[in-house]
């Protein structure tokens, strides 16, 4: 009697791809390490905006604000720095880390493997939002341990904070992706995109008390986000008796929302018209 034998069918797991949030995770992981392993870019994101504001602290010993209502120099420029701080992780940090990344071929090989576009660009804005909030608390614990700034005790104020730090670290990320592409090689990337910065930050009232500027520096500044994301903080950070002293003598929050939504769907739209993966002389 013969004996039959079945072989079994090969049934061998294929690998399964991981999900979407775990590649996201995965990449912001690895470029929270990138970004750490760069001491330059770590000390200067981070102690500009702390040394600036300890250079008003000690330069300056008036008070500023409506009488009966004065703030010394730091606390009138922290919501400046603030801001300042939001625009130096978000759009500079993006627009050059671009550049660069453009420049050496990384996004050119990035492109040609299985990694997602939308992971590799999550993953990059998950970064940025990491690291913007270790500085913003690094800035706070320094401006009301070290230079007597008063923080903010209602919660109101607070939640003022994070739509602004969102909305502003929105927009400002993908601006940063849209303008990386305005650089016509990594060498000139720094020229480009921390020139204009410099300049939005002294017209935007980072810098100066935004009233005292002429009309016409108060207008231009008007059109870009940083002037409203500098004063969205200046809501949160000064008395109630600052909001006077505003141009428009408010806040105006609904307008600062406004402002900050339609640069962030420009930019939107500009990088999905624009972004480059090679460079301009690579076809």
């Amino acid at each position: 009697m013969s004996t039959l034998t079945r072989t079994a069918p090969d049934r061998r797991a294929t690998p399964s791809r991981p999900g979407l949030a775990r590649i996201v995770l995965a990449r912001t992981r690895l470029e929270l390490m990138t970004f750490f392993r760069e001491r330059d870019a770590v000390i200067f994101s981070f102690l500009f905006p702390i040394a600036l504001l300890g250079i008003f602290a000690m330069a300056f010993s008036e008070q500023v604000g409506p009488d009966g209502n004065q703030v010394d120099f730091a606390q009138y420029f922290l919501p400046g720095m603030v801001a300042s701080g939001i625009a130096l992780v978000s759009f500079q940090t993006m627009a050059l880390t671009l550049a660069i990344e453009r420049e050496d071929g990384t996004l050119k090989r990035l492109r040609g493997t299985p990694l997602p576009p939308v992971a590799y660009f999550l993953g990059k804005i998950g970064m940025i939002l990491v690291v913007g909030v270790a500085q913003i608390a690094v800035l706070l614990a320094v401006a009301a341990l070290l230079l007597g700034a008063d923080l903010p005790t209602e919660a109101g104020k607070w939640l003022t904070f994070a739509w602004c730090y969102v909305l502003g670290t929105a927009s400002g990320t993908v601006l940063g992706i849209a303008f990386s592409s305005v650089p016509k090689s990594a060498k000139s990337a720094s020229a480009v995109v921390v020139g204009p910065l410099i300049i939005l930050q002294f017209i935007s009232g980072v810098f100066f008390v935004f009233t005292d500027l002429p009309s016409w520096l108060q207008n231009v500044a008007s059109v870009f986000p940083l002037k409203w994301l500098a004063q969205g903080m200046r809501s949160v950070f000064l008395p109630e008796q600052f909001e006077s002293l505003e141009v428009s003598g408010s806040w105006q929050h609904g307008l600062i929302v406004l402002i900050l939504s339609a640069w962030l769907i420009v930019g939107l739209v500009v990088c999905v018209r624009t972004f480059r993966w090679k460079r301009r002389d690579d076809g």
